[in-house]
């Protein structure tokens, strides 16, 4: 028996990984992966080189002379112009856009106008916005009558960034990433649900044509209809598993080519950096001087820094191992109700009957991660975590956060268990439906074959 499904797992697996679109999938999946991390800190590093001028008419008076400028980003301060003449030929200008300040900006906000012959950046809108808050903030101070009052201000200046810290049971103090935990859980969660669906998909896909083909008599007369269904199921899901498994160390060799060659700032801190050490209560007062200001590109380095940094303090062998089970368990579990329905058929389009109430739970896993992802202590998310049609999503995605061990051991004992009956009772259909043509089954049928005592 066993020779008999290592042969049929040979057979699917060796003929399914000599296709193209595996070896395409296999060599773009790691450069969309590495691309998702590389590319947001890459094009943080890059400015926009185009220089852009903006036209201002300040009718409060209030900013001239007083927006703050940039390399690339520049204001020309008009004088005895009206916005109207401005439009008239604003197209024979070098401006890029023309913000227009009423007297009443500082009782009514949306009394400014940002007007141009194209959409404006939102980053410029932004730039915009923020100096004129910051100014008007200064004016109103300022109406106080403090001495000394710009340089007060900017001695008060103050940037805040928030360690979260996890309190162990054996004392020591482990440093969280929040942000990067909802990333990689979502992604984790997400590609579990796709591997599943596609490769699930894709069983049904084969036990559809090789009964539609008729092939399937000649394989039943050699092996027993349970073998190969297992045969299948398993020879699949090791491409499912190889194809992973090559997206991991691809990805990985990528992102450290990256870190190396790419963002070589990483390797060597510049002089001019001021490290801190790290404070923690101990009952005392400390105090330490920060620095005034950053070098050029200071924050985008320290942001870059930070998330490698945060990558770094991942446990990649406890993520892969337990993306490993749960998309194992997840797969074994599906691509047995998908063999199951695939043998009741003739061919795909009638599959559509019993599909749903088998993709309703997948397409529920996926709304609840968005929750789970905010809130991944919540009752929601433990139930769904444990239930075992949904808990190969939800529970990955909470596991970035930091799991209870008994509720890991609790869902990996039920997801066990369920596919065991699963795989059982999809037998029983399997062994009945695959030899059945001509006759559109349905749910009263479908019952019958689970009760058949042969």
């Amino acid at each position: 028996m066993e020779n008999k499904i290592s042969l049929i797992i040979s057979r699917e697996y060796l003929s399914r990984i000599r296709k193209k679109s595996f070896i395409v999938m296999t060599i773009l999946g790691p450069l969309l992966f590495a691309a998702l991390i590389i590319g947001p800190a890459w094009f943080a590093t890059l400015d926009d080189r185009d220089v852009r001028t903006i036209a201002v008419i300040d009718s409060s008076r209030l900013f001239i002379n007083n927006l703050p400028e940039t390399d690339y980003l520049k204001f020309d301060y008009l004088e005895n112009i009206s916005v109207e003449e401005l439009r008239e030929n604003f197209s024979e200008t070098h401006y890029y856009a023309a913000l227009y300040i009423s007297h009443i900006v500082t009782h009514t906000p949306s009394a400014v106008q940002l007007m141009s012959d194209r959409q404006p950046s939102l980053n410029i809108r932004m730039h915009i916005a923020n100096a004129m808050e910051k100014e008007i903030e200064r004016q109103k101070i300022k109406a106080y009558d403090i001495d000394n009052l710009d340089d007060i201000l900017q001695s008060i200046k103050t940037s805040i960034n928030i360690r979260t810290i996890i309190w162990k049971d054996d004392g020591k103090d482990m440093e969280s990433h929040p942000a990067l935990a909802m990333i990689i859980g979502y992604v984790s969660g997400f590609l579990i649900y796709f591997f599943i669906f596609i490769f699930g998909s894709q069983v049904m896909r084969g036990v559809i044509e090789e009964k539609s083909s008729r092939v399937i008599e000649i394989i039943i007369s050699s092996v027993k209809p349970f073998q190969l269904m297992m045969g299948k199921i398993a020879g699949i899901g090791m491409v499912g598993l190889t194809q992973f498994l090559i997206w991991v160390v691809l990805t990985f060799i990528l992102v450290s080519f990256a870190k190396e060659f790419i963002f070589t700032e990483l390797q060597t801190p510049s002089s001019e950096q001021i490290v801190v050490e790290d404070i923690i209560p101990t009952g005392r007062e400390s105090s330490g001087l920060l620095p005034e200001s950053q070098p050029p590109g200071g924050e985008q380095l320290n942001d870059i820094t930070h998330m490698f940094a945060s990558l770094a303090s991942i446990n990649f062998g406890v993520m892969i191992g337990s993306f490993i089970f749960f998309f194992l368990g997840g797969y074994l579990l599906y691509g047995a109700l998908f063999a199951a329905i695939a043998s009741a058929v003739d061919n795909e389009a009638d599959t559509q009957q019993f599909m749903l109430p088998v993709t309703i739970p997948l397409i529920l896993s996926i709304l609840i991660m968005m929750n789970t992802i905010q809130y991944p202590e919540s009752s929601l998310a433990f139930w769904f975590s444990i239930i075992p049609l949904t808990s190969p999503v939800i529970m990955m995605v909470r596991i970035p956060f930091g799991v209870p061990y008994w509720e890991v051991a609790l869902s990996v004992g039920l997801l066990i268990i369920a596919f065991l009956s699963v795989t059982w009772l999809a037998g029983k259909i399997y062994k009945t439906g695959i030899l059945m043509y001509g006759k559109k089954a349905n749910y009263r049928e479908l019952w019958k074959w689970l009760t058949y005592s042969n």
